[in-house]
């Protein structure tokens, strides 16, 4: 994220063994949680990516390199495996609607991603003071704007975890959706670097409520 590679390393080195953690201690006793306990690790993997890009910085190669290899995360992971995650803790009548989102998503971040190796300057990374920026142009900036591209990506990355039946994870979606009101507030000169960072902070609520007794058992959600 923003600062520097330290806090980038820092916030990998934390999420990775938690995320790890988190999915063993599911495996070990409620394996639907898996998948959302394997968001700390991912996002453990994604902030290890950014620490790799500022420690590139002057290596144009390998800061293209590294830079995609974050932005598979922001565009595809994060749509995809959210409402996947959530698939998973839901009771068969409200499964659709995750492979709905999970579907869609993957529209959207596929032809989000897939375009920047086609196009050399389609991602741009750019190093500010204590801050990386990923802009340059994206595909559906011809066809519906990047503010509607951006509400469709919100839309399928957090709307999984608000309509979740379960209360744990509906606050997790809280949580998330409060980091991108304060990226928009103060860091929307690098919004996706801050909101996926804040976005792994948050993820580690997951960790705390696996180890704390906070999953349901199933068939205990109740749909809202």
């Amino acid at each position: 994220m923003c600062f520097s590679a330290e806090v980038s390393f820092t916030a990998a080195a934390i999420l990775l063994p938690a995320g790890a953690a988190a999915m063993l201690r599911t495996y070990q006793t409620d394996r639907r949680y898996i998948p959302i306990a394997a968001l700390p690790l991912l996002f453990g993997v994604q902030q290890a990516m950014e620490g790799a890009v500022w420690t590139s910085a002057g290596n144009q190669y390998l800061v293209e390199q590294f830079s995609l290899a974050y932005m598979f995360f922001s565009w595809l992971a994060w749509p995809v495996w959210t409402p996947f995650s959530v698939y998973f803790l839901e009771p068969a009548r409200r499964k659709p609607l995750f492979v709905i989102f999970a579907i869609f998503g993957g529209i959207l971040g596929g032809t989000q991603y897939f375009p920047y190796f086609a196009h050399d300057n389609w991602l741009v990374t750019n190093f500010l003071d204590k801050a990386i920026s990923y802009e340059g142009k994206e595909l559906f900036d011809y066809i519906i704007g990047r503010p509607a591209t951006y509400m469709l990506y919100i839309t399928f990355v957090i709307g999984p975890l608000l309509l979740s039946s379960h209360s744990n994870i509906r606050i997790f979606g809280l949580l998330v959706f409060t980091v991108l009101i304060v990226t928009y507030v103060f860091f929307a000169y690098a919004y996706i670097s801050v909101f996926c960072f804040g976005g792994g902070l948050m993820s580690l609520y997951l960790v705390w409520m696996i180890f704390s007794g906070g999953r349901q058992p199933l068939g205990a959600a109740r749909p809202i």
